[in-house]
């Protein structure tokens, strides 16, 4: 694994702290979950936008989709 340096606002990191007391839970475990939820909604985003680009690419009406083709 690589490391690397995070660095929080200060009322980030104050936040961390008053959330982490009153909700008695550690900070890692905190920024986990955060995370966890971050990464969650934006898999979301990415999957609706592949729905729309598979839709967008086949957005023609029935006329526009058979126009030109001679059947017979």
């Amino acid at each position: 694994m690589d490391s690397f340096t995070i660095e929080l606002k200060p009322d980030t990191v104050e936040n961390l702290q008053a959330f982490s007391e009153l909700l008695k839970k550690d900070i890692n475990t905190m920024l986990e979950e955060a995370l966890q939820r971050y990464f969650e909604e934006e898999q979301q985003k990415l999957i609706e936008k592949g729905i729309e680009e598979d839709a967008s690419m086949t957005n023609l009406d029935y006329d526009e989709f058979w126009d030109g083709l001679d059947i017979g």
